[in-house]
């Protein structure tokens, strides 16, 4: 199995919930997918961390010290 994208793993991740939540399933087929989510989760949890280490990198100054920026944000009663 070559490497799963995040948007794919947290879809995924999602219906895994949805089935246990239901609570419908056999307790040896709630095992597997529940270990299938685990799996799951750790795919995002890695994806994401690999991502803030990027925007990390990315928002370093000349000096290697963080620039901290916030965003713009929109004021909604401005429409």
């Amino acid at each position: 199995m070559g490497e799963v994208k995040f948007e794919k793993a947290i879809q995924r991740l999602e219906k895994i919930v949805d089935d246990l939540e239901k609570g419908e399933l056999d307790i040896d087929k709630s095992l597997e997918i529940f270990e299938e989510g685990i799996k799951m989760s750790r795919v995002c949890s890695k994806k994401l961390n690999e991502a803030e280490a990027k925007i990390e990198k990315l928002t370093r100054d000349q000096k290697g010290e963080l620039v901290s920026e916030l965003f713009p944000v929109e004021d909604k009663n401005d429409s």
